[in-house]
């Protein structure tokens, strides 16, 4: 399903234009899935917890996105489209990309302040972008 915002991210060369590929989507939600399952497993490290809920954030959100026959390689063009994939206010996306930014401080400088309340947050709006790309996918 063509959408014309993301037809101009296409133009500009932040996405790329892709046939939907339904196995495709079916392997990331599933993914998505998993990994979050992974954060909330208390046994896990809160950073490891942390990274789980953000990588199941990305695939979720990807699989929305590959769905509606695009994909990017950029985490936060993936979460920012959630407007136009799924109809999610800026509010919602921004706390994944707020976690993004997180995750990329501990994965390039080494560096991550999280607590317990952030992963809290992380797994139940995850949770509910996996709903609504189980919906979206079902319709």
């Amino acid at each position: 399903m063509s959408l014309p915002e993301l037809d101009n991210l296409v133009c500009i060369g932040q996405l790329k234009a892709e046939p939907r590929n339904d196995r495709e989507v079916t392997r990331m939600l599933a993914m998505a899935q998993t990994r979050l399952s992974d954060a909330k497993l208390n046994k896990l490290s809160l950073e490891g917890r942390f990274t789980s809920a953000c990588n199941a954030a990305h695939a979720a959100a990807l699989a929305a996105l590959r769905w509606h026959g695009y994909r990017s390689e950029n985490r936060y063009t993936v979460f920012q489209c959630l407007t136009h994939t799924l109809g999610w206010p800026a509010n919602r996306w921004r706390v994944l990309d707020t976690a993004h930014q997180k995750r990329n401080l501990a994965e390039y400088e080494g560096y991550l302040d999280v607590e317990e309340s952030t992963v809290t947050e992380m797994c139940a709006l995850v949770q509910g972008l996996i709903t609504d790309v189980q919906v979206l996918i079902t319709k």
